[in-house]
């Protein structure tokens, strides 16, 4: 069931029963090969599928009244003593970047089937169904294929022509338009025959294990920023900006990671990033703790500089209303937002549909992650063959046209070697 962007139709009546089950093994084994869902990091998390019902939202606030009035009319009955996020009811989502430059839609999906795991409990649960003696834990499901005879085509821009977007995004900073602009480009990848999003669910979280991996409605990735993360009136956004490639020499990295602290270009864009973090969370909060200075996240790829804000929020705010408030946050868009988004439409010759939107799930709480959506690539829905990555890089005042491509190329290192490398 779904419904048209923007409409809001009355949700379906909902059984939702939860039970506890023995911890189940690896999540990625379990997903099936179709409807398949993912949300997993550090080996926790939700796998789903099946599909009760779905709502194609015009944004992350049109996707909560829609929410609101299912949650208040569905029978609910589980097995878990006290609340665990993400157990009972839950939607998984994923949002478009710019609803006005794309001709992607963004919605909530609520699957049949979710099994989880969070903090040592495991759990399934089943929706849309009536009760039933306890259900086994689904069995592990044959090893997906690895994609064959991967190659890689160009994307919107030739590398020529993106270091000229981005050229002439540094001399709109410099005239004073605005103070930061996100720029991204995309990389084609066409293999021999269908790709498995199981296969990259499962080489992402194996590689990345402190990323965020997700799988929903084709879009799949290994993000490291998280937008928001909302439980027991706790809000969490981990805001990165600033990057620089890692070489795997143990003594280069560090002194690497040294030199991005120090860096007046990194420092700027990342205090961009952060103070719009800020603005966007302090309408709904009681308490604000802003960190004075990142630190640096390392990940097998790059290294970025990170800030973990938080906040206490009012009862009654959601994690998908602050989705709403944070995107676009300007680590993925600039500052000031309307102007760098008019920005990067005018630049990137580039629909980003899904990509640097939210994705994540919320439950029946109001709780839930909801991550950026980056590292990542949309399946074409026509061609299983083939799937368009992304990569974007913050452009301030002091970008280099071939720095930042080379910081974009290592951004595209994770689905690139989920797409090419082999167990």
């Amino acid at each position: 069931m779904s419904s048209p962007a923007g409409v809001t139709l009355v949700p379906p009546r909902l059984r939702v029963r939860t039970v506890v089950v023995p911890d189940p093994g690896p999540l990625v084994a379990l997903l099936p090969e179709t409807d398949a869902l993912a949300w997993i990091r550090g080996g926790d998390g939700m796998v789903a599928w099946g599909e009760v019902v779905r709502h194609k939202a015009a944004s992350p606030a049109d996707a909560e009244e829609w929410w609101t009035t299912l949650v208040a009319s569905c029978d609910e009955e589980t097995e878990l003593d006290g609340a665990v996020p993400g157990s009972g009811l839950v939607a998984f989502g994923s949002f478009v970047f710019d609803p006005d430059n794309t001709s992607a839609s963004s919605g909530l999906v609520v699957p049949r089937t979710v099994l989880g795991r969070r903090n040592g409990r495991a759990w399934l649960t089943e929706i849309g169904v009536e009760a039933d003696e306890q259900r086994p834990v689904p069995c592990a499901t044959p090893v997906p294929p690895a994609p064959e005879g991967v190659r890689f085509e160009g994307g919107s821009l030739t590398s020529e022509q993106w270091r000229a977007a981005v050229s002439r995004a540094v001399g709109s900073i410099t005239a004073g338009q605005l103070d930061k602009v996100v720029l991204a480009r995309d990389l084609v990848a066409r293999a021999d025959a269908d790709l498995d999003p199981r296969w990259l669910v499962g080489r992402l979280s194996e590689t990345y294990p402190r990323c965020w991996t997700y799988l929903v409605d084709g879009i799949v990735g290994a993000t490291p920023e998280m937008l928001v993360r909302l439980e027991a009136g706790l809000a969490t956004s981990r805001v990165l900006a600033g990057t620089i490639q890692r070489t795997g020499d143990g003594r280069t990295d560090l002194a690497r990671a040294d030199a991005l602290t120090r860096s007046s270009k990194d420092l700027e864009e990342h205090e961009y990033a952060v103070a719009s973090v800020a603005a966007a969370l302090e309408p709904f909060c009681s308490a604000l703790n802003v960190p004075e200075t990142p630190y640096v996240l390392e990940l097998p790829n790059v290294l970025h500089l990170a800030s973990d804000v938080t906040a206490a929020v009012a009862p009654g705010v959601t994690s998908l209303s602050l989705a709403a408030a944070l995107h676009p946050s300007a680590a993925v868009c600039g500052t000031p937002t309307d102007v760098a988004r008019g920005l990067i439409a005018e630049l990137e010759h580039l629909d980003r549909a899904r990509y640097a939107g939210p994705v994540g799930w919320t439950d029946a709480s109001g709780a839930g992650e909801w991550a950026i959506a980056l590292r990542c690539g949309i399946l074409d829905e026509t061609d299983p063959r083939t799937i368009r990555l992304f990569a974007g890089c913050g452009i301030v005042a002091g970008s280099d046209p071939d720095a930042e491509w080379a910081e974009a190329q290592a951004k595209l290192a994770p689905m690139i070697g989920a797409l090419t490398t082999r167990r």
